[in-house]
């Protein structure tokens, strides 16, 4: 009997410590958690998530009809210094007169051990701080006190928005490891929402649906007879009943998100649900959709007031642009003359989205405007000139692709001509752009081009044109491990765009020195830049250099990489496997022709085997050709990426495509004395 007892009560125990251990709850941290020194998965980590809950809810109130409440509870685990960060929590809110947000952080406390007990340090009001990002946004930030490594964190913060129509997207997977995510969805029998979930790694979804009943007391107030003071008052109750659906997904142990080379924005494959609402039916009324594909989500937004109407106005620029045009006799010089003018007439504000703010006839006025202000008014001009253009809207690289269909999928527009069955796609907020030269921003899978009749169809932003960087080099080595010669670089397309978005505005002396100090602290000379402004042409660079730091001489050889400071040293791919794309942004071709003239009284002992390299499906081609004549040393490399964006079913093979080429790169060339 006495055994059976025991039985029963380690069966307890260990049933106890099980629910203990899911009792996923603010204010329950543990000595074991305090005691913790790495992840068990991951030891690498320098914080983990032990927990996340949030919650989303419709809640009705006679005064504003339904709300929306997001709550999520967090506790993470702080391993090492690089984890502080984690301390610093912060969330946006929404400052829209008719749709403004409120967000508080609540049960903030820092926890650590002290002595073998639980130190407990409250948020105090010093750590809160609120903030205005810019005219729309605002933003909520708290700072957790008495951090130190070993120490758990813990916070809630809730928000309460009158915007129904887009929740927050919530993530169950971040850069740290997650233990437990779990996300609850409330909401009743008169909305419907699109719900997509992103990643590679999806939660367990289960449905339960209830009825829910709602009670309100009213007052009712009566005038008795002709005296205005005899009044009666009376109190009924009233309800709301209604079927209301609980979903909750559940994700355990989920890894970090590792950042790596060539990831245009690691959130688009981070674990995680997105939500928007489809359509509502309230009682007594008809279906009322809002976005179900894409064709109506295209459509909606066309019909707002601060898109579509905005194309259709003119009058603001028709003598400007009829003078602009006068003489110009085809769509190819319209077009041209048009995109330059927009683009040295009104600046961007650094504000985007598809809707204009002020209207398109105030930022031609006040020569300033957003993205959708600059180019739908690009648009109507092009229209008005008697070109076939269209807006075109896209998702940027920091917005993450436009997966599903979405108003919140897009927050940027651009303009599009078509012309002899294909596409030319502009964007006049930035100054060094191009047709078909669109900024990094921009370059993010595809955009929904939509024309006057309401159709649209899916645009291909990805650019098909190689975008080059094609460096000459010629230089003399002597026998005292100096190093002297002459370079000439040319870029064109995109790489000729990044290049003067980066380096036109900076000083000739800031930029030769990183110039030097990126390239091995090499000294540079007679440095000349052409074509700076001149946007139809490459850019070119022209310098001479010293270098005494790409030189070996052990025993009497001469050792030397062809390329000198110019050579890759690490594979930009260094996970071993890898979920998402590859994306380079757009094709790029690097070329260099190399020149070396060997010192008197050395000659070539060996030199690296001249090699050709390509990747499965043509992705990437590599071309090594070397050879040597007299005192000559003569090398051609060539090395193409063809693909903008790569499957990641091409990683190990991309992987080992790079590895090579690099290998090959830094091979040396021996000289030795005659």
């Amino acid at each position: 009997m006495k055994s059976k007892i025991t039985l029963l009560l380690l069966l307890f125990l260990i049933l106890f410590s099980k629910v203990n251990a899911q009792n996923f709850e603010l204010g329950k941290v543990s000595i074991a958690e305090l005691e913790e020194k790495e992840h068990h998965k991951d030891p690498s980590a320098v914080a983990t998530i032990l927990f996340k809950k949030g919650k989303m809810s419709l809640e009705y109130t006679k005064s504003e009809g339904f709300v929306m409440i997001t709550e999520v509870k967090t506790r993470i685990k702080i391993y090492k210094k690089e984890g502080y960060d984690w301390a610093n929590q912060k969330v946006r809110y929404y400052l829209g007169d008719n749709s403004k947000e409120n967000v508080s952080f609540t049960d903030a406390v820092t926890y650590n051990l002290l002595d073998g007990k639980i130190e407990k340090t409250k948020l105090k009001s010093d750590g809160t701080f609120d903030e205005t990002i810019n005219r729309f946004w605002g933003q909520k930030k708290i700072t957790m006190p008495n951090v130190k490594e070993g120490s758990v964190i813990e916070f809630q913060y809730t928000i309460r928005s009158r915007n129904i129509g887009m929740p927050r997207e919530y993530s169950f997977q971040t850069t740290i490891p997650v233990d437990y995510s779990e996300y609850r969805t409330f909401i009743p029998q008169y909305f419907i929402y699109n719900t997509n979930q992103k990643g590679f790694i999806f939660p367990k979804v289960t449905v339960e649906k209830k009825p829910k009943i709602i009670k309100f007391l009213d007052m009712e107030s009566k005038q008795a007879g002709t005296a205005s003071s005899n009044v009666n008052t009376s109190f009924y109750e009233s309800t709301l009943e209604y079927e209301e659906t609980k979903t909750t997904y559940l994700a355990e142990n989920l890894p970090a998100m590792n950042e790596e080379s060539f990831v245009n924005n690691i959130d688009n494959y981070t674990s995680s649900l997105v939500q928007e609402l489809s359509m509502t039916q309230y009682p007594n009324q008809l279906l009322k959709p809002y976005s179900t594909d894409w064709k109506s989500v295209v459509k909606t937004i066309y019909e707002y007031d601060d898109f579509g109407p905005e194309l259709d106005k003119t009058g603001y620029f028709e003598d400007d642009i009829n003078a602009l045009i006068k003489g110009l006799n085809t769509q190819e010089e319209k077009i041209a003359a048009i995109f330059n003018y927009v683009k040295s007439s009104v600046k961007w504000n650094d504000y985007y989205g598809y809707s204009c703010n002020d209207g398109v006839k105030k930022a031609y006025k006040d020569k300033t405007g957003n993205v959708a202000e600059i180019n739908l008014m690009l648009t109507a001009m092009l229209r008005y000139a008697g070109i076939s253009a269209n807006p075109v809207l896209l998702s940027t690289r920091t917005n993450g692709v436009a997966l599903f269909p979405s108003r919140t999928a897009f927050d940027y527009v651009i303009a599009a001509v078509e012309i002899q069955g294909s596409l030319i796609l502009l964007d006049a907020t930035e100054k060094y752009s191009l047709p078909n030269v669109l900024p990094l921003r921009d370059l993010n899978w595809f955009g929904r081009l939509i024309r006057k009749d309401g159709t649209s169809e899916e645009v291909d932003l990805m650019p098909k044109t190689l975008s080059k960087e094609i460096i000459v080099v010629g230089f003399a080595i002597n026998s005292n491990g100096v190093i002297t010669g002459k370079i000439r670089k040319q870029l064109t397309n995109h790489e000729a765009l990044y290049f003067r978005q980066k380096n036109i505005v900076t000083s000739k002396d800031n930029y030769l020195e990183e110039l030097e100090n990126k390239n091995n602290a090499i000294e540079i000379t007679d440095y000349l830049r052409e074509n700076e402004l001149d946007l139809g042409k490459p850019i070119v660079e022209k310098y001479t250099f010293k270098d005494s730091n790409d030189f070996e001489s052990i025993n009497g050889k001469i050792y030397i990489s062809p390329l000198l400071f110019l050579s890759a040293k690490a594979n930009p791919f260094k996970q071993e496997v890898r979920a998402y794309p590859i994306d380079f942004g757009y094709p790029m071709e690097n070329k260099y022709n190399i020149m070396i003239e060997i010192p008197e009284g050395y000659v070539v002992e060996s030199l690296p085997v001249s090699m050709s390299i390509a990747t499965p499906d043509n992705i990437g081609t590599y071309k090594y050709v070397i050879g040597a004549t007299g005192n000559k040393i003569q090398i051609s490399i060539t090395s193409d990426i063809n693909t903008a964006i790569v499957a990641a079913d091409y990683y190990t093979a991309l992987k080992e495509f790079f590895q090579k080429m690099i290998d090959k790169q830094n091979e040396k060339i021996v000289l030795t004395k005659v």
